[in-house]
């Protein structure tokens, strides 16, 4: 029986070892895609795609081709960029800063914009910090935000 229990834990094991095996490979078959269709798309590899694990590298390059790069999508280019510049401003991140500033004036972008989006995360910034820390209550900011809205329509 203890004959039985080493061989079967022994097939297990082999079998475990075999999947991790196979999906290795197929993580390594999917970076390597991925890191041709990042050349293809952008010229190059950015060393950012290189800092991921193999595992991660599709997901990460399909969410930013489906999403930011992808021009059939309700906000144009121009509006996402100017969007992520105002969350970078917030993170900060220098890194997505400069990025996210180029990006934007690649899409047709103005300075005056890039001051704009920068400034609204400012002021998205000042009030959230104002409301939180004061804690204001959440079921009247709605309300009072409804009517606000409301009587703005109404006009």
């Amino acid at each position: 029986m203890l004959k039985l229990n080493r061989k079967i834990g022994l097939l297990a094991f082999a079998a475990g070892a075999l999947l991790a095996i196979t999906s290795a490979r197929a993580e390594d078959a999917s970076a390597t895609a991925a890191y041709k269709d990042i050349q293809a798309t952008l010229g190059s590899v950015p060393d950012m795609f290189k800092t991921l694990p193999d595992v991660a590298v599709a997901g990460a390059w399909a969410e930013i081709k489906g999403v930011q790069l992808n021009p059939k999508t309700a906000l144009d280019g121009k509006t996402k960029e100017l969007m992520g510049l105002a969350v970078a401003s917030q993170i900060p991140c220098q890194y997505c800063i400069y990025f996210h500033t180029l990006a934007a004036k690649a899409n047709g972008a103005s300075d005056e914009e890039i001051k704009e989006a920068v400034a609204m995360a400012a002021i998205v910034r000042h009030w959230s910090t104002m409301l939180n820390g004061s804690q204001v209550d959440l079921a009247t900011f709605k309300k009072q935000t409804d009517d606000l809205f409301a009587k703005a329509k109404s006009q």
